[in-house]
């Protein structure tokens, strides 16, 4: 605990350590419940992998930003603490894994040295912001949306509104009408627009989602001033951890809220929220990102290209010309999204020279360079080259986006990312003129939910498993047909047929084919997929989900010598909700704690929602003593006033409702912070008192 003293210079960062530390060892002596634990752990960042005793720990990095130096020493931790891997994610983080749960507060310490952060990059909470990669360099972009991106990430940050939500909650900047971070599948996506007075904004879409079931966004405002884009996302964040589901984690989505109300009741209680924003206008500080250093101009060594044909290829494919003129932006395609640590060091080593010191990872896991100057692009393919970083066709058919899948994750069903590899390679083997194609995206994710993002893929997949007889076997979903379309509009792939994973191979095979041999001239997949329909391709693929024709290695999956078995673990992707009446009131407490605390220093809007809090809790503690489980914070309120106000158990002037649900009646003041922690406190106190009558009859 001292070593954090003395590493760390932010007490907040050092708080946040500690008291993790902390849990840890009660956790170890049996003073906080299992499930209780884990949502402790998931909001830090530390995620239960698949195999046992180990865990994987996500690196939060705003629009997948980071620096040499951060990813020098995120090798050196995973090399300490880890797997000596880095795994790039489709939410531009950074992911290391086997690392034992004892050891994470020390290594949390050494990555803040360099200010990265754990914080919040799992669990309930406001997820990595994520951005276009190419934003601040883009040719296409009004302007860049980094610094609204870094903005958003600071202003959410350990924010008391989004800290035990029922789920999770994501945010998107695209950098132009492109929309190369998908803002149709997030809870909030963003697009920049400039009105007719070159004023900036966004357009705002609301309410999309991948998982088991995509839903796409609803576009919600074409033009919202940048000043309030962050109070507009508080006041959404708001109704979603009041109103949203809290007991059925398949519900509990902002998609599915919009579902059960409607969008026009989403955005009037959104609306009604804003009497109590921290904030009701938000100026960004448009220098919060500041372009990164250039490389020196210096003399550039000579090099010789051994394949002339794979340099003009990866000229083609994975390098275009910045709005900076003169300079180029350049994409690293990273199979599997996996980097080994050594070959990190190698990597920094090679493009130093060359690059500034600014990367970007990308939403399919790979990599940006900025600011390379032409004549230095022979000399950095020949050191990519070097480390097997220089495959062209990025972001193309060969360039397969995938999930761990069975390899690391408790939810994986059957293997992605030898699959990934192995269709990559089919591409360059059999179909190399598809390197070209930027259109068509190949997406894999282990099971249903789409980490891979197979449900916006134009041809996916996703693990599944099939019985023959009596035996399993693993087996893929495809999917077909989804993708971006542009300026929030998108397309959500559509399940066509399953077939053996072994045979998910033929599966591309047939639909490269059919496309080449059949699409009109200049025909986009998407439309070549709609004029022949879903059926079509039904039938195509068909043939190919016939059990009577299977071999003993198609019941061995991708990766695997044993013969295949279903082990679904328990997933953690959102969280878990406690429903232990001694761990909501001990939450109380903690709440009620930080309430105060937030209003020692004067933040009166946090104070409040801590106070907020310490009601909904200490009701909900009292509403399962009598096995009433409502599964909404505005349910927890409802009920509380049938089951205890009503009937005169609990004695208070006027309805709960009234008295909880003066937060968002009143201007977050320091008279009214000071009024509603005292009411909260006076009701945690009667709660107490009222359970100990319970437990004792």
């Amino acid at each position: 605990m001292q070593s954090f003293r003395t590493e760390l210079e932010n007490p907040v960062v050092e708080k946040d350590i500690i008291d993790l530390e902390k849990k840890i060892r009660a956790f170890r002596e049996g003073k906080i419940h299992d499930e209780k634990f884990r949502s402790l752990r998931l909001a830090r960042g530390i995620y239960g992998q698949r195999q046992p005793g180990v865990q994987m720990i996500r690196i939060k990095l705003p629009f997948g930003k980071v620096t040499f130096k951060q990813l020098l020493r995120i090798a050196d931790i995973s090399d300490e603490f880890a797997s000596s891997n880095l795994h790039l994610t489709t939410r531009q983080d950074i992911q290391i894994h086997y690392v034992s749960l004892d050891r994470t507060p020390q290594l949390w310490a050494k990555l803040e040295q360099d200010d990265i952060t754990l914080r919040e990059a799992c669990g309930n909470t406001v997820r990595n912001v994520t951005a276009s990669p190419a934003a601040g360099i883009d040719p296409l972009e009004p302007f860049d949306v980094s610094p609204y991106a870094q903005a958003t990430f600071e202003y959410f940050l350990r924010n008391p509104i989004c800290q035990d939500m029922g789920r999770k909650f994501k945010i998107s900047f695209s950098s132009s009408e492109a929309d190369t971070a998908f803002s149709y599948i997030h809870d909030i996506g963003v697009i920049p627009k400039l009105n007719e007075n070159n004023e900036r904004g966004f357009k705002v879409l609301l309410g999309g989602g991948l998982g088991a079931q995509p839903l796409l966004a609803s576009i919600v405002e074409d033009f919202l001033p940048e000043d309030e884009l962050i109070p507009y996302i508080e006041a959404i964040i708001r109704v979603f951890d009041r109103h949203g589901e809290r007991n059925n984690r398949n519900k509990a989505r902002l998609k599915y809220l919009i579902q059960k109300i409607g969008l026009p009741e989403v955005l009037s209680l959104a609306q009604a929220e804003r009497k109590a924003l921290k904030v009701k206008s938000y100026k960004i500080n448009r220098d919060t990102v500041p372009a990164p250093a250039l490389p020196e101009q210096s003399a550039i060594r000579e090099v010789v290209i051994d394949n002339p044909f794979r340099y003009e290829q990866w000229l083609a494919t994975n390098v275009f010309e910045q709005k900076q003129k003169g300079f180029y932006g350049v994409y690293v395609k990273v199979p599997v999204g996996d980097i080994p640590s050594a070959t990190a060091r190698k990597f920094v080593a090679a493009v130093r020279p060359y690059i500034a010191d600014e990367i970007r990872i990308t939403q399919n896991q790979g990599l940006l360079l900025k600011y390379v100057r032409k004549e230095a692009l022979p000399a950095l393919y020949a050191g990519l080259a070097a480390i097997d970083l220089a495959a062209p066709g990025f972001d193309s058919p060969a360039d397969v986006t995938t999930c761990p899948g069975t390899d690391t994750c408790n939810l994986g069903i059957s293997n992605s990312m030898t699959l990934s590899r192995v269709l990559e390679d089919l591409i360059y083997n059999e179909y190399e003129d598809f390197i070209y194609n930027k259109e068509i995206k190949i997406k894999i994710s282990g099971c249903m939910n789409s980490c891979g993002q197979h449900g916006l893929a134009h041809i996916g997949f996703h693990g599944s498993s099939l019985k023959a007889g009596t035996k399993v076997l693993p087996s893929v979903q495809v999917l077909l047909g989804g993708g971006t379309v542009g300026d929030g509009v998108g397309r959500a792939a559509e399940k066509i047929i399953k077939v053996p994973a072994k045979r998910a191979t033929h599966v591309l095979r047939e639909v490269l084919d059919n496309y080449k041999e059949n699409a009109f001239e200049n025909e986009t997949f998407h439309a070549y997929y709609d004029r022949q329909g879903k059926d079509y391709f039904y039938q195509l693929l068909k043939p190919l989900a016939d059990l009577t024709t299977l071999t003993d290695d198609e019941f061995v999956d991708w990766g695997h010598q044993e013969t295949f078995a279903t082990a679904i673990g328990v997933g953690e992707c959102a969280g878990v909700v406690i429903d232990l009446v001694a761990t909501l009131l001990y939450e109380s407490d903690e709440k009620l704690g930080w309430a105060n605390e937030a209003f020692a220093e004067s933040r009166w809007a946090d104070s409040i929602y801590h106070a907020y809090n310490v009601f909904v809790s200490s009701a909900k503690a009292l509403l399962l003593d009598k096995n009433i489980n409502s599964s909404t914070q505005t349910g927890i309120i409802r009920e509380f006033d049938n089951s205890f106000v009503s009937t005169a158990e609990i004695k208070i002037d006027g309805t709960f409702n009234d008295l909880v649900l003066q937060i968002n009646k009143n201007e977050p003041s320091e008279e009214f912070a000071k009024s509603y922690i005292k009411q909260a406190t006076d009701f945690l106190t009667t709660v107490k008192t009222k359970r100990e009558e319970l437990v004792q009859s």
